[in-house]
């Protein structure tokens, strides 16, 4: 029995669809003989054999030792080069549910398709030369993606914005490096007199110090994808009948959390994924902060200040009716400096807030009839994103993996720099110089290792 591997070309077959209650299931093949296997269970197989690329046949996968009639599919052909891997593929739309579609794998599986590892076809296409790794990862951000801008920005490196930066960068740095290394390889009598640079300091800095401050802008796109990308917690907080699961129903537009005038009316927190501009927003409505005797509602209290901990952003609700009391202030006093707040006046619609308040500290809302919510929510975005918003069409950073090695870059790019100020030798300089260059590289997938890419494409979906 052959055993699977990233690195060879056996003929592989998966799911490209979950197979379930739908219209159509579909299947992916690719690899070394993979039409001539397929023929071999397709009732037009001759057909198959002397198709043309970007083609589609209709016919039945049939059963090789029954004759026994499987499905009846269309396959679409990929010629090498032009497909997805750059191998000769193969996509079989099949009816959907599991029954047909387990029954069509079963037949490839006994043609000689083994199933493919997880991201095998997207790591075939890097390794084919179709795709840069920056792409590869781009596929499964949009697989993942939970909201349209999340991906609308996976669909940007998709297209090659971040491959195309960083190669821009590292052709600055490769620039500098060469420069460095002329100056190694010849004495200091040997360089023309009339060359303004001089041995011992880093030639071409400034090309130096501009690759920098853009790769430090790349690195500071990475926390705000990463919001885009995995979203946050915001927590609704405040009194018992402050409103939290007004707003919580408001906010995510259904009857989620039950609403009464009877305190203690939420024992638990209750969650719903949001969309707050392009942001995903888990979004929970706690229990009311308060002393409590009822043994369940002291448990659900307990939860809900475990949520508040590990919340990225808290909205805190001041009932407007009862006005700040000092339980108020004791939280919002607490929680300012350590994480995100928004303290929201509530039921602003009946009871507005008062004169001797500072209006600037507050967001004046009503969970009840929508006063304020449009402000909330760019109250939220500013404090989710900080100052600074993602511009759509920048080059951006989409995985940790990517920012790992751009902080790599920085760090020898910024040591090179530092020896040159303090006039060290050039062969100190340049092996800093090489270290953020190979840096750039692994990014893109010009540098890289088995086990490293291993690591990351065993990650993805199967079929992808």
């Amino acid at each position: 029995m052959t055993t699977a591997s990233y690195g060879d070309d056996d003929p592989i077959a998966a799911f490209a669809t979950i197979p379930g209650n739908s219209a159509l299931t579909l299947i992916r093949c690719s690899g070394k003989g993979s039409p001539e296997l397929a023929a071999a269970v397709f009732s037009a197989g001759e057909k198959l054999l002397h198709a043309a690329g970007n083609t589609v046949i209709r016919g039945w996968i049939v059963a090789p030792d029954t004759a026994e009639l499987v499905d009846d599919v269309m396959l679409s052909v990929f010629r090498a080069p032009k497909s997805y891997t750059g191998e000769d593929s193969l996509d079989i739309s099949c009816h959907g549910g599991s029954a047909a579609g387990n029954a069509v794998m079963g037949i490839l599986r006994s043609a000689g398709f083994r199933d493919a590892l997880p991201g095998e076809f997207t790591f075939r296409s890097f390794m084919n030369g179709k795709i840069d790794l920056t792409r590869s990862e781009s596929v499964m951000e949009i697989v993942s993606a939970k909201t349209d801008m999340g991906r609308h920005h996976a669909v940007h490196r998709l297209s090659g914005v971040l491959e195309q930066e960083v190669n821009s960068i590292k052709q600055k740095l490769v620039a500098v490096l060469a420069s460095a290394e002329i100056f190694l390889d010849y004495s200091e009598d040997e360089i023309s007199a009339d060359n303004n640079e001089i041995a011992g300091r880093l030639p071409n800095r400034e090309l130096a110090l501009e690759s920098l401050a853009r790769l430090q802008e790349l690195a500071q796109s990475w926390q705000r994808q990463r919001i885009y990308q995995e979203g946050i917690l915001a927590v609704i907080a405040g009194r018992t009948n402050a409103g939290k699961s007004s707003l919580f129903n408001l906010l995510i537009k259904e009857e989620r959390s039950i609403v009464t005038d009877v305190p203690g009316t939420t024992r638990d927190w209750i969650e719903a994924w949001v969309s707050i501009e392009g942001i995903p927003v888990r979004l929970a409505d706690t229990a009311g902060l308060r002393e409590s005797a009822d043994p369940v509602e002291k448990i659900g209290i307990e939860r809900s200040r475990d949520l508040l901990e590990a919340a990225d952003l808290v909205l805190y609700l001041v009932d407007g009716e009862t006005g700040l009391t000092d339980a108020d202030h004791t939280f919002v006093n607490n929680t300012r400096h350590n994480k995100p707040l928004l303290v929201l006046w509530n039921k602003a619609d009946i009871a507005p807030l008062p004169e001797n308040l500072n209006h600037d500290d507050f967001l004046c809302v009503s969970a009840k009839t929508g006063k304020g919510i449009a402000e909330l929510t760019s109250a939220m975005i500013a404090a989710i994103t900080g100052e600074h918003q993602l511009q759509t069409d920048a080059a951006s950073i989409g995985t940790a993996r990517q920012k790992n090695l751009v902080d790599a870059a920085i760090t020898a790019l910024q040591e090179a720099l530092h020896l040159a100020e303090r006039e060290e030798p050039l062969d100190l300089i340049a092996p800093m110089l090489r270290e953020a260059v190979n840096s750039l590289g692994e990014i893109t997938g010009e540098v890289s290792t088995a086990d490293i890419l291993e690591e990351m494409f065993s990650k993805f979906c199967v079929g992808k």
